[in-house]
């Protein structure tokens, strides 16, 4: 049997270098400052942070936003030059950074574009977008909105200003929700009975000093990919996600 070939992301070299993009990694600070890092035992948050690359900004500088809608309500002063800045293009408290490579993926593939997941930045958000790059001979942009006036927003040298990841084009609109009652399916009502009843009783008993809760800290079963029984429920669980780097354009260094 033919092997069945790997999905392409290319990303190709314009009329300056490329910016430096990186597999996305699944550590956040604020996460980093939760209480015993309690915040990494959310599997599918740290999942999310590291699905796919991010585009790190090369300029360091502070903008803040008068609350006006021209372009020109936005200031942005640089504090490190190194490379193209930001800039107020479209108005509205709208941050735009360029993103300075054509990205091509395979046919019926396009891209997720947003900011870090779970990234948290005071005074501005990310905008999403998806992106039919499997056809479109056109770079995008990433843009951030203020959302508050006055405030001035740092960005440092290094500092991921877009996300990005491949899903297939037309998903959503393929896909058929249904409704269902859970009593349909014996199996799954049982095992989500047990899990219910088992998250109950460890809550309950994370309040007692001494007990076997408290010992453990936290359930692992979604973590281990476990049924509440013990039993393994999926072959395919992943813990962490292996996002391959670009390899680097001939001629470019460090």
């Amino acid at each position: 049997m033919a092997e069945k070939p790997q999905p392409r992301l290319i990303a190709y070299e314009l009329d300056q270098p490329l910016p430096p993009i990186r597999p996305a990694g699944p550590r956040r600070d604020w996460m980093d400052a939760t209480p015993g890092g309690f915040a990494y035992r959310c599997l599918p948050l740290t999942i999310a942070n590291g699905h796919g690359w991010e585009v790190q900004g090369k300029t360091g500088f502070e903008a803040w936003w008068n609350g006006g809608d021209r372009p020109e309500d936005v200031t942005i002063r640089v504090l490190k030059p190194g490379g193209v800045a930001p800039a107020s293009h479209f108005g509205a408290g709208i941050l735009t950074f360029p993103i300075a490579t054509l990205l091509r993926t395979d046919p019926g593939i396009g891209l997720w574009v947003s900011g870090p997941p779970n990234g948290v930045k005071d005074g501005i958000a990310p905008l999403s977008g998806l992106v039919e790059s499997d056809w479109s001979p056109m770079t995008f942009t990433m843009n951030w909105r203020f959302t508050r006036p006055d405030h001035v927003v740092r960005f440092l040298p290094g500092e991921p200003v877009c996300f990005f990841f491949p899903l297939q084009r037309g998903l959503v609109g393929e896909t058929r929700p249904e409704t269902r009652p859970l009593a349909e399916d014996p199996a799954l009502e049982a095992a989500h009975r047990a899990w219910r009843e088992g998250r109950n009783r460890f809550n309950a008993e994370l309040r007692e000093p001494g007990s076997e809760a408290r010992a453990q800290g936290w359930q692992r079963h979604y973590h281990r990919g476990q049924n509440p029984d013990g039993t393994r429920a999926a072959a395919d669980h992943r813990t962490r996600v292996q996002v391959r780097p670009f390899p680097r354009p001939s001629g470019q260094n460090g």
